[in-house]
């Protein structure tokens, strides 16, 4: 059996369905059929049940399918050595960022990182949490940004930073002329949030409910995106929180309305993650020493310490 036949049993064991693992792999339907045939007649077994739909693994197909993703693991670190012995740092790479860091962060490393590294082609993804841990584990993503900790097995996390809460806090609200707030000020039937799914929502409930608030189930009022928050925050109709990064483009006029936390400041923790197989580590090493770089002083509170990181989701 070859590399290029386990390939195929892994994307069919992944979609379910042989259609949709030929179009991922980019052959046709009856070639990939036909070579899984050959890997399940080589090995005298049957890897799928093919009467079941969607397509199901065998028992002894599941096992062969553990064994398949560390057999194209391995194979592909060769690749990883010589690249590494050549001092070469190149060729695609798949990043995941989730949304509420990719638009403060990215723009402030990729400029760096694509002239320094050109021969690097990095294919940039805005995901949630559950996806980019799906997606890593598939083998989809080479690595990921997110908020941690995760707490999964086959992860591993590097810490790139600490990034604090800030309040956004209308002028006619009673906290408004406070030099610094308290969590204990924040009230949660008031802040204003972004929708389920995002991991920095479930941070703010975390710090909420840590200081004995209210339920979530009391929130009127969810959205998409900070920008929204801020301009319904400015119609008087609640506060938002917002990550530090989040604050530094907006007009003086509103960050005149920004209130930082007393010490210990309430933050959460971003982090570069990858598979702890440690595919492309030379790259991976790469992108942590480019963020790092260009976040240095950007932070204003590098030693922050953290009331309650955010939480998966």
């Amino acid at each position: 059996m070859t590399i290029t036949q386990l390939k195929y049993v892994l994307a069919v064991a992944e979609y379910k369905n042989f259609t949709l693992a030929a179009e991922k792999c980019f052959v046709t339907q009856p070639t990939l059929s036909m070579q899984i045939q050959k890997v399940e007649e080589e090995l005298g077994i049957q890897i799928f049940d093919r009467t079941k739909k969607p397509i199901q693994l065998t028992e002894i197909g599941q096992k062969i399918v553990n064994q398949s993703k560390n057999i194209v693991n391995e194979a592909d670190r060769i690749q990883d050595i010589v690249d590494q012995q050549k001092g070469f740092i190149g060729g695609e790479f798949r990043l995941g960022i989730i949304p509420t860091i990719m638009p403060t962060l990215l723009p402030m490393f990729l400029n760096n990182f694509i002239k320094k590294y050109p021969k690097v082609k990095l294919l940039i993804e805005e995901l949630n949490t559950n996806d980019i841990i799906e997606k890593l584990k598939n083998g989809h993503l080479d690595a990921a940004i997110a908020a941690t900790p995760l707490e999964e097995e086959k992860i591993k996390e590097i810490v790139l930073y600490y990034e604090p809460f800030v309040a956004y806090i209308p002028e006619n609200h009673s906290t408004f002329n406070k030099k610094e707030i308290e969590i204990s000020d924040l009230n949660l039937d008031e802040i204003l949030l972004l929708q389920d799914g995002h991991c920095f929502r479930d941070g703010i409930l975390n710090l909420c409910k840590n200081n004995n608030q209210i339920e979530k189930n009391h929130f009127q009022i969810e959205s998409g995106s900070f920008e929204t928050l801020i301009k319904l925050a400015d119609e008087g109709l609640g506060t938002t929180l917002l990550p530090y990064l989040h604050t530094l483009d907006l007009s003086e006029k509103n960050k005149l309305k920004l209130k930082h936390f007393v010490e210990p400041k309430p933050a959460r923790e971003v982090s570069l993650i990858f598979p702890k197989n440690e595919l492309k580590i030379h790259i991976i090493e790469a992108l942590r020493t480019t963020i790092t770089g260009v976040i240095k002083g950007a932070i204003a509170f590098q030693n922050v310490q953290i009331i309650s990181p955010l939480q998966k989701k």
